[in-house]
Formats: structure tokens, sequence, C-alpha cells
């Protein structure tokens, strides 16, 4: 009923509406299940970089929270689950092959399963305890979109620390040398390798990497 009309209309009752939407979480359930055995533990640490097809990924999973989010807002319900039939086909289509395409996949998921527990909240907490939460989904924080993954264009740009890289950041496409910079020094895996010394000289490659040298 959520899917196929906004509330302030009349919906026609049809088998082949309810056939679809149980189509619809029988392939959530099997799009979850069927990953677990490539997705690292609940608790990982996030990655230093990502691939190209798993920043689209993050990029697409965020884009959708600030989507179905402003559609719940206005009650327009339909309009939200089309996004997350769009997001479930995005997330099925990534084969994670190394450590930074599994922490995303698990990020998309529990993003998906988290926009989808309003709707339908039973099969909502059976994943979320399937992604290994022990606590109930329905005492979960509503996700909150990163703003870098909201700008379109964007482009991931390396971070060194005497040419040895520390993590990556967002930006959007030809960005300032001041903004890199900026975004660059304010890195924690950066931070964490520069352990309070002071920088001596920041090179920026424009769209490709910011290399520190202490």
């Amino acid at each position: 009923m959520l899917s196929d009309s906004p509330p302030e209309r009349d919906l026609e009752w049809t088998e082949s509406g309810v056939t679809g939407a149980w189509r619809f979480q029988q392939r959530l359930h099997r799009i979850c299940t069927s990953a677990l055995a490539a997705l690292p533990p609940a608790d990982a640490a996030k990655p230093a970089g990502f691939s190209d097809k798993a920043m689209a990924l993050r990029r697409a999973a965020h884009k959708t929270i600030a989507g179905v989010s402003a559609d719940i807002e206005a009650f327009h319900f339909n309009k939200a689950v089309a996004r997350l039939y769009e997001l479930s086909s995005t997330i099925d289509s990534l084969k994670p092959a190394d450590e930074g395409d599994g922490w995303t996949q698990r990020e998309a998921l529990e993003i998906f399963v988290r926009l989808i527990g309003p709707m339908t909240p039973h099969l909502a907490e059976e994943l979320w305890h399937e992604l290994g939460h022990a606590t109930l989904l329905a005492d979960a924080p509503w996700p909150t979109p990163e703003p870098a993954l909201l700008v379109d264009d964007t482009v991931t740009i390396a971070v060194q620390l005497n040419g040895k890289l520390r993590g990556t950041i967002s930006l959007p496409k030809d960005a300032a040398k001041d903004v890199a910079e900026k975004a660059a020094l304010a890195l924690p895996e950066l931070l964490r390798g520069l352990e309070g010394r002071p920088t001596k000289r920041v090179i920026v490659v424009p769209n490709r990497i910011v290399n520190v040298v202490a």
C-alpha cells in the first residue's frame, strides 16, 4: 500500500500488487543473508580507502538517507519506497573484492535496513539481528548522511604523510588547494600519524593527492 499510492489517494487493491511487495521483501532478505559471509564484523573500523564502485555505493546510500528522510517528513511514502527499491539494486550489484568493498556493503545494508524499518518493522528487526546486532533496531538512531557524499561530481583524494598513504578524503571536483589542504589536515588518520609534530610542507596535486611533509 505504501509503495503504490500517496496516502491522500484511493488505492485499488490487487493481488499483483501484494505479490510484487512480497517478492521485494524476499529479495531484500536474500540480498542481506547472502552477503553475510563476505561482511566484516559490525564494529569493524572504517577502511582508509575505497574503490570507485564502493564510493559509488556509499554516495547512493547516503543520498538515499537524505531522500527517504525528506519523503517521510512530507508523507511521500511511495517515493521513499521507490528510492529503497533503487538502492537495493545498487547494493546487490557490488560484489566485494577487498576490505573497503565489504565495509561499504555492510554500511549500505545497515542503512537500508534502518530506512525500511518504519515500513516493514518485523523484517527489518530480523535482518538487523542477522547483520550481527544484539540490540533492537527500534532503539537504533535514524541514519545521518555524510554531507560530502551528497555532493555530485566528487573526487576521492589520497592523503599521504611523508609519502605514505594515511587515508582518503572526498571533495568536490577541482576544489581549491586550500580546501583540500584543510580537509587533509583534519583527517583523523593523518593526525594520529603526525603525533603532535608540526607540518613542514603540504603539497596538493588537484583532484589526486595531498602529501603532508613533517
